[in-house]
């Protein structure tokens, strides 16, 4: 019964990690990525829809970024929700291919980033202390219903509380390699 939480448990946690991860992956460096607008929202058809599934993004150069889309009738639309979204990169559209330069990041602006990196390092440890959270009050709840022993209640606390600590290592990990890709020149 308490294996089966914590593997629950450590599923929730990998799913958080990898939230993090994506979310990390949309933070612009100074080398242009196609995460940087994958998950954009167009506006296609009346439905909102991420830029990956309309068209190709790609990047030809270190700082550029070229996005194709399938149906020409959408560059337009495209075009306004990257200038809309918080990416900050201008559009250049040749009604073929719309071209995104990303220009070298400030010193300022690299800190901004890190400091933005360091914010959702730290949602990710609280959204892993929430899983602990729930998983001990379901500990406590068996306790109480007499399913498990007050012993195995604190070996499946220690259990849980080692968890957390490898999954907030593992985020504080993916932020610094994060905020050292970032403050690269």
């Amino acid at each position: 019964m308490i294996k089966d939480l914590v593997r629950e448990t450590e599923e929730q946690m990998k799913r958080s990690l990898q939230a993090l991860e994506a979310d990390l992956r949309t933070i612009r460096t100074g080398r242009a990525s196609p995460a940087l607008i994958e998950r954009v929202m167009v506006e296609y058809y009346g439905t909102l829809t991420p830029l990956n599934q309309l068209a190709v993004i790609s990047a030809p150069e270190p700082q550029l970024l070229t996005v194709r889309p399938y149906d020409a009738s959408s560059l337009q639309a495209i075009e306004r929700a990257i200038l809309k979204s918080d990416v900050g990169l201008t559009p250049a559209n040749d009604s073929k291919i719309i071209r995104l330069v990303v220009p070298n990041l400030t010193e300022e602006r690299r800190l901004e980033m890190v400091r933005l990196v360091n914010r959702r390092v730290e949602e990710a440890k609280v959204a892993l202390r929430n899983i602990r959270r729930e998983a001990l009050d379901d500990l406590r709840e068996f306790e109480k219903e007499k399913l498990i022993s007050e012993d195995d209640f604190y070996r499946g606390r220690d259990e849980l509380q080692g968890l957390v600590d490898r999954y907030v290592a593992r985020a504080d990990e993916l932020g610094e390699r994060k905020a050292k890709e970032v403050m690269e020149v």
